[in-house]
């Protein structure tokens, strides 16, 4: 009889599910059908979990494996529009329906918000949207949202081998996602932010109008330059500034370890590379490792250089002499090259590797971010390599600020983490185990690393960077402030900016359509949990 009782209830809950899924598409169908979409394209681009492809075109832009599990949440419908009148259907119906709606443009957004909710959901996913087009007349470029960085560097090379962008160093990012978060990369010291080339910008708002600058006003196409796209509508495109790169640059990518002055080279690493040649810029990883059977801490110091190596040495010597570059240690190449580099490819790999779409591994992952003002002490540092050896395998990667970076105001864009800052730091941890206990164990540790940190980076507000996007960081402060429901990661991403979003996402979106675990929200703050 018990069994009897158990297998009725599974019958009953799994076609009740299936009722669920088959009723949300169904009404999507129709819906799509009244917005004049023709039949045959819904069918193309609209998924039910009972669609064959369903599995494959969720899982294949999922970035993190830690929401790629059995018990992560799946969305009752995928969308996957290729034209700009299917995204106005989606907007328009998801609003209709009371659905709330995913953005998904390449998915490496950590923690999974574009394509995971603890309430029932679909996602929008863009990658159909990945055209990129080059103007070297005016030396411009529009990218759709869906592309990927590596597709757009590729495209710009193809151009011309003295232009590129400053945008992030991993090629399978999507654009959408990496811009409308404000996105940098390593010639950010030169040219600042990747919001701070975008000239114009096409979104889909919450009553399914296709906009441009002219059309959106200046309020929202500032929110969607470093707010996030996904708090104010789907965008579909940017257009972007391209940037003077010379025809040699040059790269080095040294490692030291604590017995080779490792402390003493990162030490004067925060004393001089704000205000280092503009043309430089170095990334330091700090990762605890075991050497000859100890464990200990090692720095690697990566840059980039735009010139050559003989115009570079000079810098160094004069500068950061600890950081020991020899002309040795430098490999000048075009560019494009450079690219490859930072992307952890051979220097006998094609540029065309740069048009795959698939990434090399896909990892459990946890992220966080900090930013540094105030170099950190010797013993400081000592007392850091020695918790890092101690917690276990969380990395460090600093990257460093000053140059361009302190000439815009914080005002400029939504992004406001500009003068002042040294470094900015992501902690970093990677995983292959599987299950709840190794999950548990990581974030632990990672938790533990970015708490030890606070003595050391900024205060009031402890900031942090949008696109190291961190539920964590929730919508209280542990007991010690009363906030509205948002303010906590508000004022951490975005600061005295935070205020001006809440005021353009109430005027352009007040039914809070387009929202997620850590979105803008509207005036007055309401309530939204977030995910554990």
């Amino acid at each position: 009889m018990k069994k009897s009782l158990i297998i009725l209830f599974l019958f009953i809950y799994f076609h009740n599910s299936f009722a669920t899924v088959d009723s949300v598409h169904d009404s999507f169908f129709q819906c799509f059908v009244e917005s004049k979409i023709p039949t045959d394209q819904i069918s193309s681009i609209l998924y039910s979990p009972n669609n064959t492809s369903f599995t494959n075109i969720l899982q294949s832009y999922i970035r993190n494996r830690r929401f790629n599990v059995s018990t992560t949440p799946k969305p009752t419908i995928i969308l996957t529009p290729t034209a700009e009148s299917h995204v106005s259907a989606a907007a328009l119906c998801a609003k209709k329906l009371g659905v709330q709606i995913k953005i998904r443009s390449g998915g490496h957004d950590y923690e999974g918000i574009s394509y995971v909710s603890e309430t029932p959901f679909i996602i929008l996913d863009m990658f159909n949207f990945r055209s990129i087009n080059i103007n070297m007349e005016d030396e411009t470029a529009w990218v759709q949202s869906g592309a990927y960085l590596g597709e757009l560097y590729y495209r710009i090379w193809e151009k011309s081998n003295v232009h590129g962008f400053p945008a992030g160093v991993c090629p399978t990012v999507g654009v959408g996602g990496h811009i409308s978060g404000a996105g940098y990369g390593n010639m950010l010291r030169k040219y600042g932010l990747t919001v701070d080339h975008v000239i114009d910008a096409q979104i889909v708002d919450a009553n399914g109008r296709v906009l441009d600058r002219a059309s959106m006003g200046e309020d929202l196409f500032w929110a969607i330059r470093g707010g996030g796209g996904g708090s104010f509508g789907v965008i579909l495109a940017y257009k972007i500034k391209l940037v003077a790169v010379p025809p040699v640059v040059t790269v080095f990518r040294l490692e030291k370890y604590a017995n080779q002055n490792a402390t003493d080279a990162v030490f004067q690493y925060q004393n001089v590379v704000d205000t280092l040649d503009n043309d430089l810029f170095i990334r330091v990883l700090l990762q605890p490792i075991t050497r000859n059977r100890t464990r200990s801490v090692r720095a690697t110091f990566i840059g980039l250089f735009l010139g050559d190596s003989s115009r570079l040495l000079p810098i160094t010597n004069a500068r950061f002499p600890l950081l020991g570059l020899k002309k040795a240690d430098c490999q000048e190449m075009s560019w494009i090259k450079s690219v490859l580099f930072w992307g952890n490819f051979d220097n006998t790999t094609s540029p065309t590797v740069l048009l795959s779409r698939t990434p090399d591994s896909v990892n459990f992952l946890k992220r966080k971010s900090d930013y540094v003002k105030t170099p950190i002490s010797k013993s400081g540092l000592e007392s850091l390599f020695r918790e890092m050896v101690e917690i276990g395998k969380v990395g460090l990667v600093f990257n460093s600020y000053g140059g361009r970076m302190s000439e815009i105001p914080e005002s400029e864009t939504p992004f406001p983490h500009r003068a002042g800052n040294i470094f900015k730091i992501q902690y970093s941890v990677n995983w292959n185990e599987e299950g709840e206990a190794a999950d548990k164990d990581y974030i632990n540790q990672i938790r533990k690393l970015y708490s030890f940190m606070e003595p050391f980076v900024s205060k009031n507000p402890r900031e942090a960077y949008l696109n190291y996007r961190d539920l964590d960081i929730g919508t209280t402060d542990n007991g010690k402030n009363s906030y509205p429901q948002g303010q906590i990661y508000g004022v951490k991403y975005f600061k005295s900016n935070f205020d001006r979003l809440v005021k353009v996402k109430t005027a352009v979106d007040p039914g809070n359509l387009f929202r997620n675990e850590q979105s803008i929200p509207t005036l007055p703050f309401r309530g939204r949990k977030t995910r554990k």
